[in-house]
């Protein structure tokens, strides 16, 4: 955490610019802090600075009405609801390290869930996007590509759920789809981004970042499309992965930083095994806090038994709706699981011993006073905290 500490410091005073004026990020390869805080006022609608002169002031503040109203009433019906619950429901000494598998564009949830977390590492199908679009972008291409971030954010701002086709639509045009959520959870949770750069793994698992001249390297190869029936991102593999150093605003970037990765990823085995990286970095982050929900049961499946594993090897407390780990898995692994709200079927046809576990265990579930992912089959609210059990009193 040290040199993420000296990261944010220096990103905050803008970088070390390089000939050309390409600025040097403190931790290595090329920093983009300009250009997400341009995207943070224009998309995520913080702060009052002037916009330059190609960004229509006009559309920025049809989009802001309607975002911070959205924001506002996320905040009074979810954040302030769920947040103090499911901080009550947690042992003391969890570590502040969280993973959360199938987590795309959800940034706003983990820091419901851990607002104590100082470091989040989120996998998904998703690719962080192309920031540099911003600087170019004309008055009807930036009154498009805001209502696509209206659209596809309201999924996660309304109904605390980002629907597949919705994270998908953000994988394509002038404004980067999973970098503007991850702004806009910023913004919900009062926190302003310090440093951003767009890194990959070397082969022992450790972070570096992407030069100009990596990304010069790669400017026309498109990402890869990781799933066959998702949809195929405009923009370079070299802003497939990133990593955003932020604060809450006003804060203390030596004493207060919190670190967010994202990482374009299959989870599936055959995927997973075939990425060495990745699999050290993850095992690097030592002990952790998971989550996940709105994850097509996932982890119920034998093929995406390594996430399941890793979470299970590694994880003191997790929070999930019914697409977190199956009770008779995560008993053999040592774990107890606690209920609340209702459920009666997987919201998603899915294994049916599981289901049938579900339900003898939320049959004696407490109240849920909101909602967490998927609804169930009859639409009700539910959720599952999976923990290790308590340590018993010494005498």
């Amino acid at each position: 955490m040290f040199a993420l500490v000296a990261l944010a410091l220096a990103a905050a005073d803008g970088g070390v610019a390089a000939a050309g004026g390409v600025a040097i990020h403190p931790e290595g390869g090329q920093d983009f802090t300009a250009e997400a805080k341009l995207l943070y006022r224009v998309v995520a609608c913080q702060g009052d600075d002037p916009l330059p002169s190609h960004i229509d002031a006009k559309i920025v503040e049809e989009h802001c009405k309607k975002l911070n109203s959205r924001i506002e009433k996320y905040r009074q019906t979810w954040v302030q609801v769920a947040s103090p619950f499911i901080q009550k429901l947690k042992p003391e000494g969890l570590p502040t390290t969280v993973v959360y598998p199938f987590g795309g564009g959800d940034l706003i949830s983990a820091l419901t869930t851990y607002p104590e977390l100082t470091q989040v590492t989120t996998m998904s199908l998703e690719h962080a996007g192309d920031p540099r679009r911003i600087h170019k972008i004309d008055a009807k291409r930036l009154k498009d590509s805001l209502a696509v971030i209206d659209a596809t954010s309201a999924g996660l701002l309304v109904a605390n759920d980002s629907k597949t086709e919705n994270l998908m639509k953000g994988q394509r045009g002038e404004l980067p789809g999973q970098l503007s959520f991850f702004l806009i959870a910023l913004a919900v949770h009062g926190y302003e981004p310090v440093s951003v750069r767009y890194i990959s793994l070397d082969r022992d698992g450790n972070v570096k970042g992407h030069t100009a001249e990596d990304i010069a390297a790669v400017e026309g190869k498109e990402a890869k499309l990781l799933h066959s029936r998702w949809t195929a991102p405009d923009f370079s593999e070299a802003f497939d992965n990133y990593e955003m150093v932020f604060v809450k605003k006003g804060g203390d970037p030596k004493k207060d930083a919190k670190v967010h990765r994202h990482f374009a990823q299959n989870l599936d085995n055959d995927h997973v095994d075939a990425n060495e990286p990745l699999k050290k970095y993850l095992e690097a982050r030592g002990r952790i806090c998971a989550m996940t929900k709105a994850a097509s049961y996932l982890l119920w499946r034998d093929n995406f038994s390594r996430v399941r594993d890793f979470l299970l090897g590694h994880m003191e407390f997790m929070v999930s709706d019914s697409t977190g780990v199956p009770n008779s898995i995560a008993v053999k692994a040592g774990f107890e699981q606690q209920m609340f709200g209702k459920f009666t079927a997987s919201f998603l046809g899915a294994n049916p011993a599981y289901n049938a576990e579900f339900v003898k265990l939320w049959a004696r579930a407490e109240p849920l006073p909101f909602r967490y992912g998927y609804l169930d089959k009859a639409l009700q609210y539910h959720m599952m905290v999976t923990k290790k059990p308590a340590a018993p009193k010494k005498e």
